[in-house]
């Protein structure tokens, strides 16, 4: 494992930190791509990503605390806020950040007087494919979000050990590499995505199947993930999932048949 991967002077760079800063900046350029396709402002890729970038990173650390506080580790809300937990970089909840930050830009777009499902559409492959590489980082800092162990089961020839990670698994412990998993179906979602762009029928649909699409590899890898279980024998991620697919089963059904009315 590398959580550190190197130093700049005094200033450490962490794997996670460097995959996310990467996966932010190729979700930028492929949005740029798509908005010079589109015939629409190239400029506002920038502030597109600014605005998610930062309600992204808010907005997974609210959820990772709220998550924590709730079903976690049982530390009080108030020890949660102390700043090296808070500014911590690590402890960040994907689907916080994709909340907030989809709220952030459907108020930017409508400041903006831009079609909402339109931009959602474009910026859905290369955020499919920034999951993917961020995920690279959970895997090579070892952050805790890999899977049970698969010691004595068929599955043992593919385990991995996390034992020099942040969060380490216990010596000579195998374990599901969840986030390797994730990154082979995210650029799967987003190879899907990135083809269908061209061939949309209506708008909305690429928005609606990256929605359907990430909740539902989402809610299977949580069967093999350690994340603490809500309700009905689900954990919070999984509840979310479910919920993001019905809302792009929705969008769909919305989406085409006013298609086909007009």
């Amino acid at each position: 494992m590398y959580p550190k991967l190197f130093e700049i002077g005094p200033v450490p760079v962490y794997s996670y930190g460097l995959m996310l800063g990467i996966a932010f900046l190729i979700a930028n350029s492929l949005l740029s791509k798509e908005l010079k396709r589109n015939n629409m402002d190239e400029g506002i890729g920038p502030s597109v990503t600014f605005i998610a970038l930062i309600a992204g990173l808010l907005g997974s650390k609210l959820f990772y605390i709220l998550e924590e506080w709730n079903f976690g580790s049982g530390i009080s809300f108030s020890a949660m806020l102390k700043p090296d937990i808070l500014f911590s970089p690590s402890g960040l909840t994907f689907y916080g950040g994709l909340i907030c930050a989809t709220i952030s830009l459907f108020i930017f777009c409508r400041i903006k007087k831009i079609q909402v499902f339109n931009l959602f559409d474009m910026l859905a492959p290369g955020v499919a494919l920034a999951y993917g590489i961020a995920r690279i980082g959970c895997h090579l800092s070892g952050d805790g979000d890999y899977g049970i162990a698969v010691n004595g089961t068929m599955w043992e020839f593919i385990g991995y050990s996390y034992a020099n990670g942040t969060i380490p698994t216990a010596p000579g412990v195998l374990v599901h590499p969840t986030p390797l998993y994730e990154l082979t179906v995210a650029v799967i979602i987003f190879l899907f995505l990135w083809n269908m762009r061209t061939k949309k029928k209506f708008t909305g649909e690429i928005f609606a199947f990256y929605l359907i699409l990430t909740g539902l590899s989402r809610l299977l890898v949580e069967f093999i993930r350690l994340n603490p279980l809500v309700i009905f024998g689900l954990s919070q991620a999984q509840l979310i999932s479910i919920g993001m697919i019905i809302i792009g089963i929705l969008i769909f059904i919305l989406k085409s048949n006013r298609e086909k009315k007009v």
